[in-house]
């Protein structure tokens, strides 16, 4: 299976977590909720982020990767099997992507030091070769904040949209994609 291999990137190493990359996995996490989102930790949405043994490393139907320059975790991509929750998002869009069949990306965050080298796409990629070596899955889903810089022009390069929260103020403000599984 592919998602077992390290792939190199320029002088970044590409691969599936391990236990010795949990601790800068999460500072890159943390980072970017503090520094990118401004609204820090909650515990309601970022358990994974605490536990990411047990969240990912110990779950075979989910994923961490990781790009490392010389031993230091610069950026992540998790998959869980989960689809969005109603609220904050709409029934329909829960209903569409069911938990345990569809994979989820999540925390697709790169260090602000080591962007623009085309690790989030490459780290994407390795994801959903994961979800299609994955029994089980039929959708690749993902929302993203649209207020934080470049995240929707990234994801409108390597994705479909499905739904734009922001059309409707009774919902979260993400934009909701689809990436095709790859066969």
């Amino acid at each position: 299976m592919q998602h077992h291999l390290e792939h190199r990137l320029g002088d970044y190493v590409l691969r599936a977590a391990r236990p010795e990359d949990v601790t800068g996995a999460r500072k890159v996490m943390l980072d970017t909720f503090y520094l990118e989102f401004g609204h820090g930790y909650h515990s309601e949405w970022h358990a994974d982020v605490v536990d990411i043994e047990g969240a990912y490393l110990g779950h075979p139907r989910h994923a961490l990767f990781v790009a490392v320059l010389d031993g230091q975790v610069t950026a992540t991509t998790a998959i869980r099997s989960h689809g969005p929750k109603c609220p904050p998002h709409p029934r329909w869009l829960a209903d569409r992507y069911p938990a345990g069949e569809t994979a989820q990306l999540f925390r697709v965050y790169v260090d602000r030091a080591h962007r623009r080298h085309g690790l989030a796409r490459a780290l994407v990629a390795m994801a959903c070769d994961f979800v299609a070596d994955t029994a089980g899955y039929s959708a690749i889903y993902l929302h993203t904040n649209p207020a934080v810089e470049g995240a929707e022009p990234f994801w409108r390069s390597v994705a479909k949209e499905v739904y734009d929260g922001r059309e409707d103020p009774r919902y979260s403000p993400s934009v909701h994609f689809e990436i095709p599984l790859p066969r």
